[in-house]
């Protein structure tokens, strides 16, 4: 798949403006020169023109006979050559001009538009063969004679043309290469010089997935104020979320402790009224209890940098609970791969999701409980199954229901697994109810792992 051409990109934009830069003065520069070589050419043509001019009004007199002769050649042999695109030609007030051999039996016909400079006119005519002429002539009259004659030496454009073009098509290539040379030096320099952001780039996924705290490195001056209010910036959050923590925790207490009063004060009374103090405080309790749960929980769920090794938890939960239930005699077993991804979440989330479901399996089992640990595409995956009854479809749902209990005869208080079930979508997880190979029932727990040097995506 083709990668598309992205404007917004930094880099794409500062080298379409280097490019852009580069190739225009490198257009300006070759019209330049190309002109400036053009006028150099040109003027030595019209220098050379001039001598010849000059030539040959040097070689011509006039005779015993009142007639105008050359006594010696003119020095150019192009003129004497057919046709050759280098011409002269004497034209007197009256009578048939004198040519050159080159002009064969043809005559130019010179008249156009002059431009007249030092007493010479310069203008283009068309030749014998059609091309174009640059011809330069001066009236001069003769030692010996009244009569004025018109000198002029014709050149073929085309001459000039020969020269200019070879270099011309040099100097387009050599621009050309120039202009590549520039545009790929500029893409180096654009991805050096903007390599820095990449690093903060890495630097921060490292945050993010726990390997580091903050944006740490030797970074040039123009980026370190940047990395220097990232990381005030993350001190930042970590002082909210530590807040956030903080009142929770308060607000617990401040709730708790009146519930525990009335319900002390009640548990010494009987009769309806104390009973449905005592019911309606230990409802109060539960859902203090959940709501501070869900609430600390959307506090830290996503919260950057938030990483987690699961294995040591969820042996932590096993040993206490081969403790609780030691007189059960239940074989408590974690089976989980060489490495497990962790948990991009906190600890007292993941003890209270685990636990749950641990110790609700424990209570069902008649004498295994197995912890599968795994992951793979950024998922850690945790299974608990009990070779337990195990729970039939049609109860699964209403298992998860706030408060549901399918046994009254054992102890608990029917939280659990919708607690579970909204911690794990509080985190963007999954919890779900399946068969056990064991026989029992399979609670799986799929949670968001963070990310590892394999996952995190590379910088441009």
């Amino acid at each position: 798949m083709k990668r598309r051409f992205n404007t917004r990109s930094l880099a794409t934009r500062l080298i379409l403006g280097s490019a852009v830069w580069i190739v225009a003065a490198l257009v300006v520069g070759g019209l330049l020169l190309a002109g400036l070589f053009q006028g150099h050419v040109q003027r030595i043509f019209d220098d050379r023109q001039a001598i010849m001019l000059d030539s040959l009004i040097v070689v011509t007199r006039i005779n015993d006979d009142g007639r105008l002769e050359l006594t010696q050649d003119p020095g150019d042999p192009e003129f004497e050559r057919p046709l050759s695109g280098r011409y002269w030609q004497i034209t007197p007030q009256s009578g048939a001009p004198l040519r050159s051999r080159s002009l064969w039996d043809q005559t130019l016909q010179l008249s156009g538009t002059a431009k007249q400079t030092q007493g010479r006119r310069r203008y283009i005519v068309r030749g014998p063969r059609d091309e174009e002429l640059r011809v330069l002539e001066r009236d001069i009259t003769l030692p010996g004679s009244d009569k004025v004659y018109r000198y002029a030496v014709a050149i073929d454009y085309a001459e000039i043309e020969g020269l200019v073009q070879p270099f011309i098509v040099t100097l387009a290539w050599s621009l050309g290469v120039l202009g590549i040379g520039l545009v790929i030096g500029a893409m180096v320099q654009v991805r050096y010089g903007l390599r820095p952001l990449g690093h903060i780039r890495e630097a921060l996924s490292a945050i993010r997935s726990g390997r580091t705290e903050r944006l740490e490195g030797n970074f040039p001056t123009e980026v370190r104020p940047l990395a220097d209010e990232i990381n005030l910036l993350l001190d930042h959050i970590g002082e909210v979320v530590e807040r956030a923590r903080t009142h929770v925790g308060n607000l617990a207490h401040a709730l708790k402790t009146p519930l525990t009063v009335l319900t002390n004060e009640a548990g010494t009374e009987e009769g309806q009224l104390a009973n449905t103090v005592r019911r309606q405080t230990d409802t109060m309790r539960r859902r203090v209890d959940h709501y501070l749960t869900r609430a600390q929980t959307a506090a830290t769920a996503g919260v950057i940098g938030a990483r987690l090794d699961a294995r040591p938890v969820l042996d932590d939960l096993a040993r206490t609970l081969a403790r609780i239930h030691r007189f059960s005699h239940l074989d408590i077993r974690i089976v989980a791969q060489d490495e497990i991804p962790a948990f991009r979440g906190d600890r007292q989330d993941l003890e209270e999701m685990a636990g749950n479901l641990m110790e609700n399996a424990c209570k069902w089992a008649t004498e295994k409980v197995r912890v599968i640990a795994d992951g793979a595409d950024g998922e850690l995956r945790i299974a608990i199954e009990d070779d337990g009854p195990g729970l039939p479809v049609a109860d699964r749902k209403k298992a998860l229901a706030r408060g549901g209990r399918l046994d009254e005869t054992v102890q608990g208080s029917g939280l659990g697994l919708s607690i579970v079930q909204e911690i794990a979508s509080l985190y963007g997880g999954a919890f779900t109810l399946e068969d056990s190979a064991m026989g029992g029932l399979r609670a799986v727990l799929t949670l968001p792992a963070a990310p590892t040097e394999a996952m995190r995506p590379a910088a441009e």
